[in-house]
């Protein structure tokens, strides 16, 4: 009795030892050691932007910008979040997740539509050329990809209010543009993260 005792609990401890090396040491080196692989290591660490050694932000977190002056707005703006105390933004980046209403929800139809006016008056356009991503929240309410028609619909501010000629602005929106992943899935995005920046980081004209 005490002899099968004693080999179940070596054979107990044996595993014991075998699974924490393997488990709690060599698997956690090895996942440690893939994220070092280079092209791995930003991603690994979140997508961080750096500008100067200080990190600015993340490719992968988008958050709309608060103007100094609502009425001299320099910003492209990301889609909104239902993390937002209002219906534009910004978003709380302590808190992701998406509104959870049903498609014919009525709150969720009024705050598409109060969205949809703001925007039209924001952009100086009418409300059926706001596109549809710029009233609809994501998934994640961090997404920090707008949809080539949105940026496009943001052009002509952002180049009145920065001073920027709006071929200049432009060609930062195709710079910040991705294209469908392998060439034919989903759509082309623009990252508005990179995009601000970029705009931030543009020499001014007038």
């Amino acid at each position: 009795m005490l002899t099968t005792l004693r080999r179940q609990a070596a054979t107990g401890l044996r595993l014991l030892i075998v699974f924490t090396v393997l488990c709690g040491i060599a698997y956690p080196l090895a996942v440690w050691g893939v994220s070092r692989i280079p092209g791995l290591a930003g991603h690994a660490e979140g997508s961080v932007i750096t500008q100067n050694g200080t990190a600015v932000g993340s490719t992968l977190i988008g958050v709309d910008p608060v103007p100094a002056d609502p009425a001299a707005d320099p910003y492209f703006h990301t889609r909104p979040s239902a993390s937002s105390d209002g219906v534009l933004g910004p978003a709380d980046t302590s808190t992701s997740g998406g509104s959870n209403k049903a498609g014919d929800s009525t709150v969720l139809l009024d705050t598409v539509s109060q969205r949809r006016a703001l925007i039209a008056q924001r952009e100086g356009v009418a409300p059926d050329a706001v596109p549809t991503d710029a009233v609809t929240a994501s998934a994640s309410g961090l997404d920090p990809d707008i949809s080539p028609q949105y940026a496009a619909l943001q052009v002509g501010r952002v180049a009145r209010v920065t001073g920027l000629p709006v071929g200049e602005v432009e060609r930062l929106v195709a710079q910040a543009t991705e294209g469908r992943i392998l060439g034919f899935l989903g759509e082309p995005t623009v990252n508005v993260t990179e995009l601000n920046l970029a705009v931030a980081a543009a020499p001014t004209r007038g």
